[in-house]
């Protein structure tokens, strides 16, 4: 049987356990407050839906282990945690480190971390949609940038239910602007990911398996000085592996995730033609944000008709590229998403599709293998 890795983001939010999220959701149980306070925005809207699960608590590690074997015996074998620094300490931590780490059963599902090292804005206050305001910027120093890796090294990567491609932790980046503002420029973004890689070997991994998310073409051309691209740059420092977030951030929206699925073929052809790393597949489940706001936004920017057999189209085109692919590192599909119910992109079962996502991963990669 062939194994496949199918590694789905999680959005750590959905808890009441982080103090500072009360300045977003003040009910006190997270994201879940603007899920909850859903309405239809357009015609034809499948909004308001409804968790099947309940509104649970992501940082309770009994509600994990009911996860952990959800995800588990439907072929979801890895969690990208979303991790996050801001104001000079981790945010929304509680769901990995209370949650899932907590959980008894932790070792039938992998995790590693995403560093989503974007600024924080009022985004995520559904009273002030209608603003952008930074709250917290996701920057940071290089004397903040070591304490982090020294922090991850000792806390995570040793951690037996780590992901490891050839016995190095995966780590990913997500903002290649933010990360090379804060560090200082190009040349000393560079100095700063080879400092990681030795500080990884020197706590006695074999190295350290470096990941980013690519975006768009659009993106990887700005410029990060006058002679250095985003794609020059990540040529440069030689990344382990490259993939996306979600079909969003390249594909226009509007139209069915069928019609979506041709851009995703183009992108990942340009991908491979222009980019050194090795690129992961990813599938996106969806995207609406409109969760997020009050009203609707004067324009809609939705996939459209993602049914679990429409995804299915998805999967089918990331297995297929994972099996034509005999010499990638590792048989990992990258996956959005476990949870983002703000973004309307989740496994997680809800009154419309049920478990049907889930149920396809189950029969792709699973069941037929």
């Amino acid at each position: 049987m062939k194994k496949y890795d199918i590694a789905a983001y999680i959005w750590p939010a959905y808890t009441g356990d982080e103090p500072r999220t009360r300045m977003f959701w003040p009910e006190g149980y997270g994201e879940w407050q603007s899920v909850k306070s859903a309405v239809p925005m357009y015609k034809n809207h499948n909004w308001p839906r409804k968790p099947l699960w309940g509104y649970v608590n992501e940082a309770d590690p009994y509600v994990m282990e009911m996860e952990i074997e959800a995800a588990a015996s439907h072929g979801v074998n890895v969690f990208i945690y979303d991790w996050y620094w801001f104001d000079n300490r981790p945010f929304l931590e509680q769901c990995l480190n209370d949650g899932y780490l907590k959980a008894r059963n932790n070792d039938k599902v992998k995790f590693y971390l995403m560093w989503a090292n974007h600024t924080a804005s009022t985004l995520w206050c559904k009273n002030l949609d209608d603003k952008d305001i930074p709250i917290w910027d996701g920057a940071v120093d290089r004397k903040t940038f070591e304490h982090i890796v020294h922090r991850t090294i000792e806390k995570y990567f040793s951690h037996p239910s780590y992901y490891k491609i050839d016995g190095k932790p995966v780590y990913m980046l997500f903002d290649t602007e933010n990360l090379v503002r804060g560090l200082g420029g190009v040349r000393e973004t560079l100095d700063a990911l080879r400092y990681f890689r030795e500080e990884t070997v020197k706590a006695g991994f074999p190295g350290l398996e470096l990941h980013l998310t690519i975006r768009s073409p659009k993106y990887r051309a700005i410029k990060l000085d006058e002679n250095t691209t985003i794609l020059d740059f990540i040529n440069m420092a030689g990344f382990d592996g490259v993939t996306h977030y979600n079909f969003f951030d390249y594909a226009p929206m509007n139209r069915s995730y069928v019609d979506i699925l041709e851009d995703v073929k183009a992108e990942w052809k340009c991908v491979e033609e222009t980019v050194k790393a090795p690129f992961y597949p990813h599938v996106s489940l969806g995207w609406d944000n409109t969760v997020r706001f009050t009203s609707p936004l004067g324009w809609e920017w939705r996939c459209l008709d993602n049914t679990p057999e429409n995804v299915e189209k998805g999967f089918l085109l990331a297995k297929d590229y994972v099996d034509s692919h005999p010499d990638m590192k590792a048989p990992l599909i990258v996956v959005n998403s476990w949870n983002e119910w703000t973004e309307g992109s989740y496994f997680e079962p809800d009154d419309l599709y049920g478990y049907g996502y889930l149920e396809v991963v189950k029969k792709l990669f699973l069941d037929e293998n």
